[in-house]
């Protein structure tokens, strides 16, 4: 069983941003492996509160988690990103850009960055919302360089170690104030933060080791999908600096009105006209569904309004399976522009009507009564 994110973390249901991430911090210093090695599970318990931490330090998940629980985030493509990761070393470096806190057994941070994430819209048709489609989607990112593989070096060239930083990517900056000497630390301008240095760097990036590339990727929608819904596809972003993680990319799907139904939830709602004397006297009409047309019986007495169900005929629940219900609403029409033959004709049924053609159900209740009269 997943574990509720606050209880997890410890908060509360209103706790602001700043409490949850300090209470995501302080696990994460419990959980590191340098001060945590006497318990194995360790690992998976901070993938658990990394979990909990992306869900609740993004106001959007975190409504949506409040509304519908795991299930309402998983139908709108979220997964865990610290779940990917094959060591906690990189779970660390992802959510900190390294070890957030100093060097433990005398290991220090690697100062990597996990790349930014992307996001690009797709429209779909409702008709492929109901069944799945594979659609094509085209982003400009920022990916490693093709020719130097994010070395930043020349192929064929060495990489050295930054003179300036020996290595670590960050000098101290010393300045003298009014009230002493002020030291502060600062990336390396001479390496970028990286460390090392390519003895020639790359003509094709100019020793950046990444490029300004536009991709086209393939995405699968699943069926059932709902409009302004977001799949995340996992290291499609940004390429990380300094060798951290890429970033994800996410696909925003719109999905297009369509002029014969209205979506409810995993229901369809269509309406189909049907004149008064075929309302009165019973008929078949044809109905559009997502399966292609079908006949529907029209009892005699029909009212305004009535709703008939067909069964299956809705939508589909992203990974369940089932469909729901397409609901038909009965639209009785009224005839306009009558001809004298026809006024005629109605006049003499108007004439003809008693009272046992106009009575009300007997066991309608007085609501039941409003409810159809204001459909």
């Amino acid at each position: 069983m997943r574990r509720d994110p606050y209880e997890v973390l410890g908060v509360s249901r209103d706790a602001g941003e700043g409490d949850v991430k300090k209470a995501f911090r302080r696990l994460a210093r419990e959980l590191h492996p340098d001060v945590n090695t006497h318990d194995p599970q360790a690992e998976e318990k901070f993938k658990e509160a990394a979990e909990a931490y992306e869900i609740l330090a993004d106001g959007e998940r975190r409504a949506t988690y409040d509304r519908y629980g795991f299930d309402g985030l998983e139908s709108r493509g979220f997964a865990s990103a610290a779940h990917g990761f094959g060591s906690f070393a990189d779970i660390f470096d992802a959510f900190f850009g390294g070890d957030p806190f100093g060097a433990f057994g005398g290991r220090a941070g690697t100062g990597r960055v996990q790349g930014g994430d992307v996001g690009v819209e797709v429209q779909i048709t409702l008709e492929q919302a109901a069944r799945g489609a594979t659609v094509g989607v085209s982003y400009d990112l920022v990916d490693a360089c093709e020719r130097c593989g994010g070395s930043r070096a020349e192929p064929g060239s060495d990489v050295h170690t930054c003179t300036t930083c020996q290595g670590a990517g960050r000098v101290r900056a010393v300045s003298r104030t009014a009230f002493g000497q002020l030291v502060r630390e600062q990336v390396c301008e001479v390496c970028g933060g990286e460390g090392r240095v390519p003895t020639k760097p790359c003509t094709a990036c100019s020793g950046r080791g990444r490029k300004a590339v536009r991709k086209t990727l393939d995405v699968d929608v699943p069926a059932g999908i709902a409009d302004e819904q977001r799949i995340r596809l996992t290291g499609r972003g940004h390429a990380g600096e300094r060798g951290g993680p890429p970033g994800d990319l996410y696909v925003l799907v719109s999905v297009a009105d369509d002029e014969r139904f209205v979506r409810d939830g995993n229901d369809l709602v269509s309406v189909v006209d049907v004149p008064a004397p075929a309302a009165a006297l019973g008929s078949t009409v044809s109905v559009p569904t997502l399966d292609g047309d079908e006949q529907v019986d029209v009892p005699a007495g029909t009212q305004p309004g009535t709703v008939v169900t067909l069964r299956g005929k809705g939508m589909p629940a992203v990974g369940r399976r089932g469909r729901g219900d397409q609901q038909v609403v009965l639209n009785v029409v009224i005839p306009r522009n009558l001809n004298a033959r026809q006024s005629e004709l109605l006049t003499e049924l108007r004439d003809s009507l008693g009272e046992d053609n106009l009575r009300e159900p007997a066991d309608e209740s007085l609501v039941g009564k409003l409810r159809r009269a204001f459909r």
